[in-house]
């Protein structure tokens, strides 16, 4: 399946290791003493040198000192998301798509609203499509399909937040084309890449596909001419000379 190239530097296992043994410190500080909310509660009135607050100053200063402990704890709920993330790329930098899928998943948590988490989400989901393979020989491709089906839902979030996100964009595209085989879905949103990023040909070129295949033979072929012409690419040149004169024949009946 085609997809774009993410990150080109090894993965560093020390470091990724570093990062989750910090990761699991800060969870361990922030939620792993639960299972006494009153020592809790008593050790932090301690702390702060709140009491039982009645007077309107004194609970204001109650509320003055608490909020200082919330900033801290949202201060490291962001880092901590951020070190997720982070972990996330380094797995998929070494090609370890099963912990980048989940890791990003975990960073979602934190950065619901992080539409590069969703990018990746689709990315990893492809790949490990392309990996669910029917290993009990059942005669199915449940999962395969699933994966597929979560890249598709990961990369429309993304595009939701940021309508113009030319990855998500082309990653949903290619999804659609060469795999879900619904290359009607792919057109819009390629059309919609290619109304900003005007000189993408690898978008042209599954848009084009796209067009063939939905019997579009006067766009199809419109789009090989205009490879050609902005492409320094033989190879691209070439590929696009052939898929032209493949659609010219489907169009004539040959």
């Amino acid at each position: 399946m085609p997809e774009e190239k993410v990150m080109k530097k090894m993965f560093d296992h020390s470091e990724a290791k570093w990062i989750v043994a910090v990761i699991v410190m800060i969870v361990i500080v922030l939620c792993g003493c639960t299972k006494s909310n009153k020592s809790i509660i008593r050790a932090q009135r301690m702390e702060e040198g709140v009491g039982s607050p009645t007077t309107e100053a004194e609970l204001k200063e109650a509320i003055k000192k608490y909020q200082t402990r919330v900033n801290d704890i949202q201060l490291a709920n962001s880092q901590v998301g951020i070190w997720y993330k982070l972990l996330a790329i380094r797995y998929l930098d070494a090609k370890m798509y099963g912990e980048a899928l989940k890791t990003f998943q975990t960073a979602i948590q934190y950065y619901p609203a992080n539409q590069n988490l969703y990018y990746y989400v689709g990315v990893c989901a492809g790949y490990m499509a392309e990996a669910s393979l029917d290993y009990n020989a059942t005669g199915t491709t449940t999962e395969k399909f699933n994966y597929l089906k979560l890249a598709e839902s990961a990369y429309l979030r993304a595009i939701e937040l940021e309508p113009k996100y030319g990855r998500a964009l082309y990653g949903l595209g290619v999804l659609y084309v060469f795999e879900l085989n619904q290359c009607d879905k792919a057109v819009p949103y390629l059309e919609q890449l290619l109304s900003f990023d005007t000189r993408n040909t690898d978008a042209m070129f599954v848009l084009a596909r796209a067009y063939y295949v939905t019997a579009e033979y006067d766009k199809a072929v419109a789009l090989y001419d205009k490879i050609i012409s902005l492409t320094k690419s033989e190879e691209k040149k070439a590929e696009a000379e052939a898929n032209k004169k493949t659609v010219l024949d489907s169009s004539y009946g040959k």
